[in-house]
């Protein structure tokens, strides 16, 4: 199509023109592209828009849209987002993958995820009510093929409270899903890259059917893009516009999301096998106004262009922005708005309370119709009536004037706004003669509601950040695109100097000065911080004259200096730098002053944790075996791998102990739990096994010895365990397990499988509780592996997978040496950027005879 991006979408992008091939083979199919990266490719844009918008309808939803990978790892952009505006969601077109939201757990994961309500979504995803706090449902599925992962799929709509997500729509999203893999994967393997780069392509969702006024019809070759219309259809479509023409110049008369549905409605159509489709698109009339048309459509089946030609009816539904004298004898103001934000709808009463005319308001979205609604509180209540489909009542005053009660009342094709003055409310507006006015700093209540968003939602954020790292990536992802910085630094204080912890976006070795600086310095971190007063300089200029002979750097932006003070006392201070000079309001400076608070309370809660990690490391690494024993006939490796969530220890142990007349005991076990006291049970469980193992016992009393310690040391706490007893001579071994995985045995024909032990209950539990032995032999060549579950479990997926796929990867190792074995059984783990358990693995393998 022809249209450019539309106006007032300054993010969202639409379709384009393109002289590529049609979903038949014709020409004119619309692409997408994006701010920041350029077009994106017209097939991989098409696939994208055609899935979204067919799992949408499929599960009888009202929005959706597709994250897809980008360049940067662990990215996911909003590539095509179905049934809303973008700019009202634009917090929401990047997710990183390590977020706390659906989509992230999704796409890391593998798994799909279903949410029937806010309730479901508050236990699973807090942090997902907390930014969009309204009553939806919504549905991710993974979009992957084989072991690729491209992004995930997302549909949107009306909660079911109580009543779970049905397994048939369940299975649409997930076939879906499934579909759009497979076709990426394609697109991949010719050559197109399956990333998204930009800003997302927005898709309207067709709408229902009405009641029809005029009547056209046109023929569309599919294969050349010619559309020839009968007389009805150009009388519709006005001056200027001849038959036979191309696609291109009947799809120029569209709104550019409205493309999306027209190609829709031709792919459907020619795979439907000859069943007709109704879709109604948005047309815009010679006036400049939009008319709502109805598109009903069917292949041709028969002759020798079967396929290949779409016919097709529009009905003029005679409901243009113009308005009908009924509407306009009501006492109300009325305007209507698309699920794209755009203004589709005027009566004469709104023209005269905004005193604005028509034509100014048709046609644009409503942010640049009523730039009010541009404010943070109005959006938030425009997104909850899209998301929620109920009503919602406010109160605004545009340009400081006159207070005016604003309905929202949403449905599926779009949201009609009533506004009325409020009783009163002239009196606070101009008077002739009298000189009174309302200024901008006597704030509404949306005013002062609007700035809690941006502290609610870092807060949240925060509270999953444990490490001074993780809290300073928050702050990157969430405080500067909130304010449309950047640059950050972040200045921890320690023995009366700040350390710098923390940069982004400064010239690489700009801040190296200024690490180190003691208190007595005068630079604005340390001024900000010894005084408690946050400093705002809207330009360089300005901060050069407050402190001459400061290095400055070649950016003449703004510059915000924050103290980081937790509970009174001093943690460092923060720097915030723009691109570009700008003003400080005063809402904005209480906002950054008051999110200052909460980042210095996070990042003294990490320092906190950083010291007690350090302990709990130190503790572990004393613990843990540093070289295990060197047996002729006998080798044995092990590793540990620790947690990356929360405490970065946990209870996790391995050990080969030498117990007398020539035997080994190879030992693994888990205690529940992760931190120093995890780490100190499980030194107390190892010292205990290995002094019962040293003490000569059988295998099932050191078993039922160590369950006894545990109830007596901490009465509650348990833990797993597995014990093996070898004659590293024989081969002949006795096992007892204590609800511990099975081990694994990799056979000297390259064979693996589990060896099935008998097995009692886990430590800690039952006083009485017995362990009984199996009995098993090691031929020479063969590799006994032990492993804690760590190793095999992944969120949202059955243990058995794990295993079986650590089974399969022992079996794939049969000629390497045990030292690389146990490397290519933890590469994956290793990999992981999340690790939400800590891991255990002990192989050992008797000599291969003749070795």
């Amino acid at each position: 199509m022809r249209g450019l991006r539309p106006r007032g979408h300054p993010g969202c992008v639409t379709a384009h023109g393109a002289s590529g091939p049609g979903p038949a083979g014709g020409t004119g199919r619309p692409s997408g592209s994006g701010a920041g990266g350029g077009p994106a490719p017209v097939a991989l844009t098409w696939a994208l828009a055609e899935a979204a918008l067919g799992a949408v309808e499929e599960v009888g939803g009202y929005a959706g849209g597709v994250y897809l990978r980008s360049e940067t790892p662990g990215l996911l952009r909003l590539a095509v987002l179905v049934g809303l505006p973008g700019p009202l969601f634009r917090p929401w077109w990047r997710m990183h993958t390590n977020r706390p939201f659906p989509v992230a757990e999704v796409h890391r994961s593998g798994q799909a995820v279903h949410l029937a309500d806010a309730e479901d979504a508050m236990r699973r995803f807090p942090q997902l009510v907390a930014s969009l706090p309204f009553p939806f449902a919504s549905l991710y599925a993974p979009v992957t093929t084989g072991r690729e992962r491209f992004g995930v799929l997302v549909a949107l709509r009306a909660p079911t409270p109580g009543v779970p997500v049905d397994a048939r729509d369940r299975g649409r999203m997930t076939r879906g899903a499934l579909r759009l893999g497979e076709a990426l994967a394609g697109l991949s393997r010719r050559g197109t890259e399956v990333e998204w780069t930009g800003d997302p392509v927005c898709v309207q969702l067709p709408t229902g059917s009405g009641l029809p006024v005029r009547f056209g019809s046109f023929d569309w070759d599919l294969l050349s893009g010619t559309v020839t219309m009968d007389d009805g259809l150009l009388r519709i479509l006005g001056a200027g516009v001849t038959s036979p023409c191309t696609i291109e110049d009947l799809t120029s008369l569209l709104e550019p999301e409205d493309g999306y549905a027209l190609w829709a409605a031709a792919r459907h159509a020619t795979g439907a096998g000859g069943r007709p489709l109704v879709r109604r698109l948005r047309l815009k009339g010679p006036d400049g106004g939009l008319h709502l048309l109805e598109v009903s459509a069917r292949a041709r089946r028969s002759g020798p262009e079967k396929g290949s030609r779409l016919v097709g009816t529009l009905v003029d539904l005679g409901t243009g922005l113009i308005g009908s004298d009924a509407t306009d004898r009501l006492p109300r103001a009325l305007l209507a708005v698309d699920r794209l934000g755009r203004v589709t709808y005027v009566n004469e009463r709104t023209e005269q309370l905004l005193g604005r005319p028509r034509r100014d308001l048709a046609g644009r979205p409503l942010w640049e119709a009523l730039p009010w609604f541009g404010h943070a509180f109005h959006q938030e209540q425009l997104r909850a009536a899209l998301l929620s489909g109920e009503p919602v009542r406010f109160l605004a005053r545009p340009e400081g004037g006159r207070w005016l009660s604003v309905s929202l009342h949403p449905g599926r094709d779009g949201v009609t706004m009533v506004l009325q003055a409020e009783e009163g409310s002239a009196g606070l507006a101009d008077r002739p003669g009298t000189g009174r006015r309302v200024t901008d700093d006597l704030a509404s209540p949306g005013d002062r509601a609007a700035d809690l968003y941006r502290p609610v939602a870092l807060a949240i954020a925060l509270t999953e950040a444990v490490t001074a790292r993780q809290v300073s990536a928050v702050v990157t992802e969430e405080l500067l695109p909130a304010f449309g910085g950047r640059q950050l630094a972040i200045y921890l204080l320690s023995d009366r100097r700040l350390y710098l912890a923390w940069e982004t976006g400064f010239p690489q070795g700009f801040l190296e000065p200024f690490d180190g600086v003691g208190l007595d310095a005068r630079v604005p971190g340390v001024v900000t911080l010894t005084t408690g007063r946050p400093l705002f300089f809207e330009s360089m200029e300005q901060l050069g004259r407050a402190y001459p002979g400061l290095p400055l750097d070649a950016d003449q932006g703004a510059r915000a200096f924050l103290p980081l003070i937790a509970s009174g006392r001093p943690v460092g201070s923060c720097i915030l730098g723009f691109d570009r000079p700008r003003g400080f309001s005063p809402e904005e400076r209480t906002v950054l002053t008051a999110l200052a608070g909460l980042i210095a309370q996070a990042l003294e809660r990490a320092q906190r944790y950083d010291t007690e990690s350090a302990v709990a490391r130190g503790l572990q690494d004393a613990l843990l075996p540093h070289r295990l024993p060197v047996r002729v006939g006998v080798d044995t490796v092990g590793r540990y791998l620790p947690g990356t969530q929360g405490m970065d220890v946990g209870g996790d142990w391995y050990d080969v102990i030498e117990t007398g007349q020539g035997r080994l005991a190879l030992v693994i076990g888990d205690v529940q739990g992760h931190g120093v006291a995890a780490a100190a049970t499980m030194g107390q469980l190892r010292s205990a096994v290995r002094a019962f193992a040293l003490g000569g016992h059988r295998p099932q009393d050191v078993m039922k010895g160590t369950n006894r310690l545990l109830i007596d040391l901490d009465p509650g706490q348990f833990a797993s365990c597995c014990y093996v007893l070898l004659d590293p001579e024989t081969g002949e071994a006795r096992a007892v397990r204590a609800g511990h995985p099975q081990p694994l045995l990799l056979r000297p024909d390259g064979t693996a499988d589990q060896v099935d032990l008998a097995g009692g209950m886990v430590l800690g539990i039952d006083d009485g509780a017995s362990y009984p032995v199996t009995r098993l032999r090691l031929a020479p060549g063969a590799v006994l592996a032990l492993f804690t579950d760590g190793l095999v479990e992944r969120p949202g997926r059955d243990i058995d997978e794990g295993i079986e796929r650590l089974r399969r990867a022992l079996a794939a190792t049969a000629s390497l040496p045990l030292s690389e074995t146990a490397d290519r059984l933890t590469r994956e783990a290793r990999q992981a950027t999340s690790r939400p358990d800590d891991i255990a693995l002990l192989l050992a393998a008797r000599w291969p005879e003749g070795g």
